[in-house]
């Protein structure tokens, strides 16, 4: 059931590092906007919502941003854009894929920045369907190691609503399941009084290209290039890299 993932805790920590630059509020506030607008603007019968205004608060997004993303989103106040999610796939150094999801009002600014991202660090724009079968879609709940939670009180509590791995990853859990049992998931440790961080469906790689430190630089300066523009809200790639190897690329 358990296992290591030392990039899911990069990942996170990257989360915070990209909180303080203020990037990650942005893109927070658009899932926000974007899922009032899908499903309507009332959390409790909307769980994509709900889940994204979960996250934005953990991330310390303030309040009143949050309420009038959801204002703009359901109609209530002016000012929505009109949001389409297109996801590009791509290929970084040493050959690791790349799935890129870009929510963008500009479809043409959107590609010419991901491509531009892409040729500036070692990576080339792949062709439609040439890296999604590399990637499965699946649930991931987040809970922090912090409260004092551990492994098997979260087995307890999710097994049975649909959890398939647990994994420690530094000062986190990550929960996996499929897409459509995530809310299940996150509902069940919400019913145990375990609290979580975040939980959305998420694209896991089926296969990982083990990389070393000059590997794991460039995938890093690839994906910081990438998650610098606006239009890219996720990056997923199926690299993989010991602890002392991400600990060495990071310290420049």
């Amino acid at each position: 059931m358990s296992g290591h993932s030392k990039w899911a805790t990069t990942k996170h920590k990257k989360a915070v590092i990209d909180a303080k630059r203020g990037k990650l509020f942005a893109k927070l506030i658009k899932n926000i906007e974007v899922a009032a607008r899908t499903g309507g603007g009332d959390p409790a019968g909307n769980p994509t919502l709900y889940d994204a205004i979960q996250k934005a608060k953990k991330s310390s997004v303030p309040n009143d941003n949050i309420d009038r993303a959801v204002k703009r989103g359901s109609g209530l106040e002016a000012g929505a854009a009109d949001y389409e999610t297109i996801m590009y796939e791509g290929y970084g150094p040493n050959g690791v894929a790349m799935l890129i999801e870009c929510l963008t009002d500009n479809r043409n600014r959107a590609a010419m920045e991901v491509r531009t991202a892409l040729t500036r660090n070692n990576g080339t724009l792949a062709d439609p369907g040439s890296v999604a079968y590399l990637f499965s879609r699946k649930g991931q709940v987040v809970v922090s190691t912090e409260g004092g939670v551990t492994e098997d009180a979260l087995m307890e509590a999710t097994l049975e609503a649909g959890a398939e791995e647990i994994e420690e990853a530094g000062d986190v859990f990550v929960i996996t399941s499929e897409a459509t049992d995530v809310v299940a998931v996150r509902t069940a440790l919400q019913a145990a009084d375990i609290d979580y961080d975040s939980a959305e469906a998420t694209w896991v790689p089926s296969v990982k290209v083990e990389l070393d430190v000059d590997g794991a630089k460039k995938m890093l300066r690839l994906i910081d290039a990438l998650e610098d523009s606006d239009d890219v809200q996720n990056v997923f790639a199926n690299m993989d890299a010991s602890d002392e190897v991400l600990e060495a690329a990071q310290e420049d």
